[in-house]
């Protein structure tokens, strides 16, 4: 079977040769054009190899709350917001009366309490000398009694042979008068020999109830004397307790020098506060978020304003999880801030956060629910600016960082 030929359609001879002359040059272009392609995608494999980029990047710098460090009611606000403050700048003041009033009277107590301690401390020196006086009183005390113990004693060996002396004599008397009287009633003597006799038996009774008094009074002595001992002996002991009572003086001392002490911890702390009255600038920046009047109550938990530490800034880059894996501290990275379009500053990486910013958000994901579906995380890199002095870079500027790793 055979096919009938398919009608050919005639071409005038000028587009005949027209269409075959472009052609070649049709495919020399597409070469081109190809070639200029794969010439241009190695250039941007080779130029962009090793790079990492991201657009999920901020400047940071350090931000500081200041808070005043007691309560109290605002006098003045010195500073306004975006103003540029330095180091021990006051900023605000406190109204300083009442602390000005705690300051004296904490003086006054200090005062009071260094008088309390000069007073022991010269009671010490009192006591000391008391005690030694009244130990030497004691001991002349305990000998002066057994001294006149002594002498009581022998005074009652006196009155024991005075009294036997007396009643010799009293007994020699009474017998001479009995013999007087015999005598007398025979008439052998006169009335004058009897009343002699008479008169020395009465004398001779008178000096022998004088010994017995006598006696009777040494008796006594010895009792006194020994009750002296006793008494001196008690004072003795008294005295000798003085090591005890200077030890007491001495622990008074040392009490009110811990009162003293706490006087004047109690001025400096007045003081502190009332030095805390100037609320000062602890860092170089700019005042940013002022919420403080004159005539507001304040207090240490409430932030007055922010300073702002413009001078080093840093950037907070997050790279996907797949970019860091040869990100390591000390490479170096450019950085475009979109505040500043068409410069690029020169950063350092300085460390690569331990964790994703998922698994330090305050409520992290939860993957073992079953409905777990893959989420790229990123991981925060930090990285130090080194921006030229004129160019004040601000917190919260969206910047792209490209680091150069060792890949």
């Amino acid at each position: 079977m055979t096919t009938a030929a398919e009608p050919r359609i005639a071409l005038p001879e000028s587009e005949s040769l027209e269409h075959d002359g472009r052609r070649p040059i049709a495919k020399a272009l597409m070469g081109g054009l190809i070639a200029l392609a794969a010439l241009g995608a190695g250039f941007s494999y080779l130029h962009g190899r090793g790079l990492e980029t991201t657009d999920d990047a901020q400047i940071e710098a350090h931000v500081a709350s200041v808070s005043p460090r007691i309560s109290g009611q605002v006098k003045r606000v010195l500073v306004q917001d975006h103003q540029e403050v330095h180091v021990g700048d006051v900023l605000v003041e406190l109204d300083d009366r009442d602390l000005a009033v705690r300051l004296l009277a904490a003086q006054a107590d200090r005062e009071a309490a260094q008088a309390t301690v000069a007073a022991a401390q010269a009671q010490v020196g009192v006591v000391e000398a008391t005690a030694r006086s009244n130990l030497k009183v004691a001991r002349s005390g305990v000998d002066q009694a057994a001294a006149g113990a002594g002498t009581a004693r022998a005074g009652i060996a006196l009155a024991d042979a005075d009294l036997a002396a007396a009643v010799s004599k009293r007994e020699l008397a009474q017998s001479e008068l009995g013999r007087t009287r015999a005598l007398y009633d025979q008439h052998a003597i006169s009335d004058a020999e009897l009343d002699l006799r008479r008169a020395t038996f009465e004398q001779a009774q008178a000096v022998e109830a004088q010994s017995r008094a006598r006696l009777l009074s040494a008796n006594a002595n010895v009792a006194n004397s020994d009750s002296g001992i006793v008494a001196a002996r008690g004072k003795l002991l008294g005295a000798e307790a003085g090591p005890e009572q200077i030890q007491a003086a001495r622990a008074q001392v040392t009490l009110a020098s811990a009162r003293l002490a706490q006087a004047e911890a109690n001025v400096e702390q007045a003081k502190l506060n009332l030095s805390y009255v100037q609320v000062r600038a602890e860092m170089n920046g700019v005042v940013a978020r002022r919420s403080v009047e004159p005539g507001q109550s304040v207090s240490p938990e409430r932030p007055l304003l922010a300073i702002v530490a413009m001078a080093e800034p840093w950037v907070v880059a997050s790279f996907k999880e797949d970019q860091i894996g040869h990100m390591r501290p000390g490479q170096h990275a450019r950085v475009e801030i979109d505040a500043f379009a068409g410069q690029q500053f020169h950063a350092l990486v300085t460390s690569v956060s331990p964790g994703t910013g998922a698994r330090f958000a305050l409520l992290p994901p939860d993957n073992a629910s079953g409905n777990f579906t893959k989420v790229v995380q990123r991981v925060p890199v930090f990285l130090r600016l080194d921006p030229p002095p004129q160019i004040a870079m601000r917190p919260g500027m969206s910047s792209i960082v490209i680091v150069q790793t060792d890949r």
